[in-house]
């Protein structure tokens, strides 16, 4: 039995096939592809506009569009390696090696190394951060941990059964760091764990990857996104790029501590992780953890603190009563944190450690191999082969310092801090950067230009942090910066009026390409910059 067509369709149909009568069949079927081309051409940009924001893809679009013009080009290209050449400036590589010597300097090479080190800047108590540990290289903590390294310098964990030495020292170092951490407190839920790894970024790497394929495995999520704000390390960048997730930065607030409305407008479907700093590096304020935590736990995501800087000073500063918040394992929704042991934990450089609210998550940063013809290999971080070297100094610089060791540390530093705090307070000229809870104080001026008076200071001998948005220096305040206090504020008042007076670039200085960097609206071309300036530096 046949159905009827309504009278209604076979006059739409008798009208559409008329309409279309009028073009080529080639015309017919190429529409429908041009249509969707332009659909998803359409489709590209609004994403674009979508992720940069309307002014920023202008901008691309524009001086993409200038860059073609081959006369244009080439005088880009000339300034940008003028620009490149300056920053090489210092790194001269005349009389470098670019082969073995024919016959070895045995015991010689050691003297050899002398001389080189001597070339090295005076750092002692002029650089921020850099170096940790007070008092000079060839006595006190200094000699302890270099000793410790020496004694293990030729083991690696990775052969659990031949050194069970430097084993042990991992996990107890791990232990006491999360002990720090709220690792003992009932809130933490008493399943902490972690391993060391060379350094805060890698710490970080690990808790990115990690995250990404624990919330692969519990949401199915395989477009994975993260959200961090501005001030966040540039090691998520690196991890957003190895590990092909898509990266979101949102502004700080008016105190510059990350915005939680603003990372929450952002959180969908794909969200994976989002972060904050406890202190951020570049202003030394830390951001609303609890906030952040209450977040996480809500959308079920992973939250990740950086603690690089501040996990072996801020639970001291607050047994001290230093109105510190909590921002630990004991705050819920806290899944991963990094801690530097390098920094202000007083261990070798190379020392970091991550660290995981529970098992479940850290397996995910395992990687196995079962297939390989070499064996069964599995390995828990992204360095095979381990220094063990490091991990013994660092295991000697926690144990030989101990509780009451840190918390002295902390009293002097956070003291030397407040005192510097103070004296850039009373230059009229400056201004601290929103409210510094530990030893980093950010600061700028409305009066100087705040990159010449860095510049300035350099030709005295210090070695501070340029920062952007807002232009400003930072000096993070260590054990090397207690005697100097008031040598560097004089040094700092005189700097601020010698560039008042003489307002200008200082020769030799890079005020000029900090300036022109933070003012360039085109930031696709300070990154090309860099990358040439790396890529012809390595």
């Amino acid at each position: 039995m046949e159905l009827a067509i309504p009278p209604w369709l076979n006059q739409y149909k008798a009208s559409a096939n008329s309409f279309l009568s009028q073009y080529q069949p080639l015309t017919l079927l190429l529409t429908p592809l041009f249509s969707l081309l332009l659909a998803r051409i359409l489709q590209s940009i609004f994403l674009v506009i979508h992720e940069r924001g309307l002014k920023a893809t202008i901008i691309s679009f524009v001086m993409t569009s200038i860059k073609l013009v081959p006369s244009v080009k080439k005088y880009i290209d000339a300034e940008k390696q003028k620009i490149v050449d300056k920053l090489q400036a210092s790194g001269n590589r005349d009389g470098w090696r670019t082969e073995l010597p024919r016959s070895g300097l045995g015991d010689k090479v050691l003297e050899q190394m002398k001389d080189e080190k001597q070339k090295d800047v005076t750092w002692q108590g002029k650089c921020s951060g850099t170096v940790y540990i007070g008092g000079n290289e060839n006595e006190g903590h200094f000699s302890l941990i270099n000793e410790a390294c020496s004694m293990f310098a030729h083991t690696n964990p990775l052969h659990l059964s031949v050194f069970p030495s430097v084993v042990r020292f991992e996990a107890e170092v791990v232990a006491m760091t999360a002990a720090i951490l709220g690792s003992k407190e009932k809130a933490s839920g008493g399943q902490i764990c972690g391993n060391m790894t060379s350094g805060g970024t890698e710490s970080i790497l690990l808790a990115v990857k990690s995250s990404r394929d624990y919330m692969k495995a519990k949401k199915g999520i395989n477009k994975p996104e993260m959200i961090i704000p501005v001030s966040a390390h540039s090691a998520y960048d690196k991890a957003a790029q190895y590990f092909k997730i898509k990266l979101w930065r949102v502004p700080v607030d008016k105190e510059f501590r990350a915005d939680v409305k603003a990372v929450k407008r952002h959180i969908n479907k794909n969200t994976i992780m989002i972060i904050g700093s406890a202190p951020g590096f570049p202003h030394g304020i830390i951001d609303p953890i609890e906030e952040l935590g209450d977040l996480a736990s809500s959308y079920r995501i992973c939250f990740h603190v950086d603690l690089c800087l501040g996990g072996f000073v801020l639970p001291f500063a607050r047994k001290l009563g230093y109105p510190v918040p909590p921002c630990d394992f004991t705050v819920q929704g806290v899944t991963s944190i990094s801690v530097d042991v390098h920094k202000y934990g007083l261990a070798p450089k190379g020392t970091s450690v991550v660290l995981y609210r529970n098992r479940d998550i850290r397996k995910h940063q395992f990687v196995a191999v079962t297939e390989w013809t070499g064996g069964l290999y599995v390995s828990p971080t992204i360095a095979g082969s381990r220094p063990g070297g490091l991990i013994a100094g660092a295991w000697a610089a926690m144990i030989s310092l101990g509780f009451e060791g840190y918390l002295e540390n902390t009293k002097e530093i956070m003291e030397a801090s407040k005192r510097i705090q103070k004296g850039i307070q009373d230059i009229p000229e400056l201004f601290v950067i929103g409210r510094p809870d530990m030893s980093i104080i950010a600061f700028g001026s409305d009066v100087v230009d705040i990159f010449e008076v860095n510049d300035v200071l350099s030709s005295k001998g210090w070695h501070l942090n340029a920062l952007q948005r807002p232009n400003s220096v930072h000096i993070c305040v260590t054990l090397q910066h207690v005697p100097v206090v008031q040598i560097f504020l004089k040094d700092l008042r005189d700097s601020v009026q010698t560039v008042k007076e003489n307002p200008g670039p200082v020769h030799g200085g890079f005020a000029p390409i900090y300036g022109a960097a933070g003012k360039m609206p085109d930031r696709v071309m300070v990154q090309d910059l860099l990358v040439e300036f790396m890529d012809s530096s390595c």
